[in-house]
């Protein structure tokens, strides 16, 4: 059969950064479903496909074909349609890293629900803000007892809770999902006229992990899938029939980004490790033993794994190392080279869109650097006033010309939030309050959050540069550079600093490491306050709470 991107993309294949940036276009259709257009076509035309291989820590493994994702889908959609579950009906998941997820995101699709990925984290108060938020008409969680626990302590809470529903698990009060489905017919026609979707329909929501206030309910519409071929296809180039990993919770956006959406649409087969706990020497083990293709993970894994011996292991069937999340440090990059002969290829986004930076197959990664602007998105550097900053100087990170062409993969809006949604994307442009500046080739680089940068002594000091200094330090495993109140100066730079093995807190490590920022930035940005934790507070998304750490030291944002 003729490759599936066919379908959407008039050109595949590209010289050129430049090319691709001037000449990449995806065409979507009035109602793309990707449970039908997708998993469905490729189960007609190739059977046999592979699909995803599913692991996890107790030494269980399956393989699914698109054939096995097409029928087990089909069953949970008419499993879900008997529940009363239709287009427009939210049903959130809390299913870790669980082979049901996959099967569920897709039968929801077919049916034209929504779905809202959620933590194992989150507690009963949680639930229930997203269930009133979102009108969530279902639960479908894993045999987690926290979960379960706290699910059914917001029942009272969340009226619109009909049916909660139990993977891998039994527990009185719970429909078990395997029970649920068995039965089922595998057969499942695509709904048409006013039970059908169009593309503008929504078919997930995201709510946001902010670290003060109630947290947004990010919509994406059924051709958010498509937006994430440049993701998958051009970032993290994922290969047919090869196996690709991105370490990630189905609760988080980043799943979207990396373990089914723009991957399957290039017809790569999805690894799916599902680990009780990260643990590096196992991560590296499996990366190793699996003989990967792709792997993607968060800037903090590839530090902790940096910590073990990784020149013992042989990654060399990985072609491509990809991160995002946070931003990456040089020296990360560098020392991953030096053990895998391989570069980290980072690229750039949020919850609100697909990668919108990264350093894509023509571009040589630098060191420092996400990259260059995706096609399609107009990524621009802005200033206060909406016009673009010169090389060399701080804008806003902007997805602009929205009015002209709005981009696939972009959100929509806020759930029930329309003065958010029409501030945020009802203009030309939507900001994302990321700062960051350009230089003369065209690479972008990250300074900080707008809410992050440290204004001292009549200074902009950006936090991810005093980060990456600290981690060239052997000392430091990963950091997070602060703002902290002082008499004199008002406010001062802070590093909250996790340590090496081998390492311990000590007045002369602090001093070491002041000294070693004065040699490598610019000295007036060293940290006057060095404070040592074994872990940094972090979002549910793996993103460093600085915010939370800024309130702590009693600063007011």
């Amino acid at each position: 059969m003729d490759h599936i991107l066919k379908k959407y993309l008039p050109r595949i294949d590209f010289d050129s950064y430049e090319d691709f940036r001037d000449n990449l276009c995806i065409e979507v259709p009035e109602a793309f479903n990707f449970g039908f257009d997708v998993i469905d076509e490729w189960a007609r035309g190739e059977p046999d496909k592979r699909a995803l291989l599913w692991i996890d820590d107790a030494g269980n493994e399956r393989t699914f074909t698109f054939t096995d994702i097409s029928r087990l889908s089909n069953q949970a959609a008419n499993a879900f349609r008997g529940l009363g579950i239709g287009k427009g009906d939210v049903v959130m998941c809390i299913l870790r890293r669980r082979w049901e997820y996959w099967v569920v995101a897709v039968a929801l699709a077919k049916l034209g629900a929504t779905i809202i990925p959620a933590s194992l984290q989150l507690t009963r108060k949680d639930i229930v803000f997203r269930a009133n938020s979102a009108q969530v008409k279902a639960m479908v969680c894993v045999a987690d007892d926290y979960v379960l626990d706290q699910v059914e302590q917001a029942l009272p809470d969340a009226s619109t809770i009909k049916d909660i529903i139990i993977v891998a698990g039994q527990r009185e009060g719970w429909r078990a999902f395997d029970e649920l489905i068995e039965g089922e017919s595998d057969q499942f026609e695509r709904p048409c006229g006013e039970a059908g979707v169009t593309s503008k329909d929504t078919m997930l929501i995201y709510f946001t992990s902010g670290t003060t206030g109630n947290p947004k309910a990010v919509m994406h519409n059924f051709a958010h899938p498509l937006g994430h071929i440049i993701t998958a296809k051009y970032w993290q180039q994922v290969q047919e029939n090869k196996l690709h990993m991105s370490v990630t919770d189905s609760g988080w956006a980043k799943f979207g980004w990396g373990k089914i959406y723009g991957q399957w649409l290039a017809g790569a087969s999805i690894f799916a490790y599902d680990m009780d706990k990260f643990v590096p020497s196992k991560l590296l083990q499996v990366m190793q033993d699996y003989e990967l293709t792709t792997f993607c993970a968060p800037p903090t894994m590839y530090r902790f794994m940096l910590q073990e011996d990784v020149a013992s292991y042989d990654l060399s069937s990985i072609q491509n190392f990809a991160t995002a999340g946070e931003p990456l440090n040089a020296e990360v990059t560098l020392a991953w080279e030096r053990l895998t002969g391989k570069k980290i290829r980072e690229g750039f986004g949020q919850t609100e869109g697909p990668v919108l930076l990264a350093t894509f197959p023509w571009i040589e990664p630098r060191p420092g650097s996400m990259g260059k602007p995706s096609p399609l998105l107009n990524v621009k550097l802005l200033d206060d006033d909406g016009a673009e900053v010169p090389e060399g100087e701080e804008g806003a990170i902007c997805v602009t010309g929205l009015q002209e062409a709005y981009p696939p993969g972009l959100f929509v809006g806020y759930y029930g939030n329309d003065e958010a949604t029409a501030e945020a994307v009802g203009g030309s442009y939507y900001n994302l309050h990321d700062m960051a500046w350009r230089d003369s080739d065209g690479y972008c680089f990250f300074v900080g959050r707008n809410d992050d940068v440290i204004k001292c002594s009549g200074y902009r000091i950006g936090p991810f540069e005093v980060e990456s200094a600290l981690v060239e330090h052997p000392a430091v495993v990963e950091c997070a550079v602060t703002a902290a109140p002082d008499p004199i100066r008002g406010k001062v730079v802070k590093a909250t600093v996790v340590l090496a093995r081998g390492y311990e807190p000590s007045e002369e490590l602090v001093r070491e490491l002041q000294e070693h920022v004065k040699r490598t930035t610019a000295p007036y940005k060293y940290p006057r306050i060095v404070e040592f934790t074994d872990e940094l507070p972090k979002t549910i998304g793996g993103k460093i709470k600085r915010k939370l750490i800024r309130k702590t030291d009693g600063i007011d944002d």
